[in-house]
């Protein structure tokens, strides 16, 4: 573990243009307590910042880890990661903190590019992975398009065992494959559940399930490897009632009933928390924001800050 002199003068350099005086030094330094959540920001709100930076910033602010991008757009692009992968964890973990999660499009074991990714990824000694969101097939049942998915989670999962990975589906809000709990379990089930889970993402949830959110953590807390954290309300907007994202804590996720039920599962699992309402474009991972970065630095502090709270209250 990096100390506290060693972390300074590492990133001093890297981070010389950021407002210390806000930030306090983080338990980065210390073992995790029991009442601590293992929360990782989202670099895809950081990627105006480079790798070094991404992990000094993050450190700074109390995250125990980076959930790095590794997709187009993101912060390591698919067709450079055997390189660019590499010096992304080396840099980010300089600071003292974990890389052990990656977001990916990752679709299909006999995609030569995703197969780069999940062979990179094991050497940098990345642990779990998100995949991409599956899409219903044109010309194919439902029950159909499911069952593809199912043989292809397999194969993923297969190629995990080799790699030493952990897969996960996020359960998402809309159209695609896993708006319904029952889709993301029904295209786990013939999967490994050590190497192929999901991450579960109680925003949207609730969103698809209203108050059945419960039952859909019931049937699904045995897949569960990451959890993803962010708050929504319903509101109008041009007279069209929309989900609308908002800091967590201000919205209609019940974070103290929703801790309260893992702990009852006995699940901790690591966390990835996303910060989907307006961040002068840091919340679509722009590499140029319209916002001064403390704006983006605080509101990342008060999330975590409130997620943490919320779990010892649970």
């Amino acid at each position: 573990m990096t100390t506290r002199r060693s972390f300074i003068a590492k990133t001093a350099c890297a981070a010389g243009f950021l407002p210390f005086s806000t930030f306090a030094f983080p338990s980065v330094f210390n073992e995790l307590p029991n009442d601590q959540l293992d929360v990782n920001i989202f670099s895809k709100h950081l990627q105006f910042l480079d790798y070094k930076t991404t992990g000094a910033v993050a450190a700074e602010m109390g995250f125990n880890g980076v959930d790095l991008t590794v997709r187009p757009k993101g912060h390591v692009l698919p067709e450079t990661v055997a390189t660019d992968l590499p010096n992304a964890v080396k840099d980010i973990t300089a600071s003292g903190i974990n890389c052990n999660m990656i977001t990916t499009t990752i679709e299909s074991a006999n995609n030569p590019i995703d197969v780069s990714v999940l062979e990179a990824a094991s050497k940098a000694k990345i642990k779990y992975y998100r995949t991409n969101w599956f899409q219903y097939k044109e010309g194919m049942s439902m029950q159909d398009s499911l069952l593809f998915y199912q043989k292809e989670i397999k194969k993923l999962g297969e190629l995990n065992k080799k790699l030493g990975l952990v897969g996960c589906y996020q359960n998402h809000a809309g159209t695609h494959v896993g708006a319904s709990y029952w889709e993301v379990k029904k295209i786990l089930k013939t999967v490994n559940p050590d190497f192929f889970g999901t991450q579960y993402d109680i925003r949207h949830a609730m969103v698809e399930g209203g108050n059945s959110w419960e039952n859909g953590l019931r049937l699904l807390e045995p897949n569960i490897k990451v959890i993803v954290l962010k708050d929504f309300k319903w509101g109008q907007i041009n007279g069209k009632w929309e989900a609308i994202n908002v800091p967590i804590g201000e919205g209609m996720v019940d974070f103290v009933k929703y801790f309260k039920l893992l702990k009852q599962y006995n699940i901790k699992p690591p966390v990835s928390l996303h910060l989907e309402y307006d961040l002068g474009g840091a919340e679509k991972g722009e590499q140029k924001i319209s916002v001064d970065k403390k704006v983006v630095f605080d509101a990342m502090k008060r999330d975590l800050k409130k997620i943490q709270q919320y779990w010892k209250e649970a």
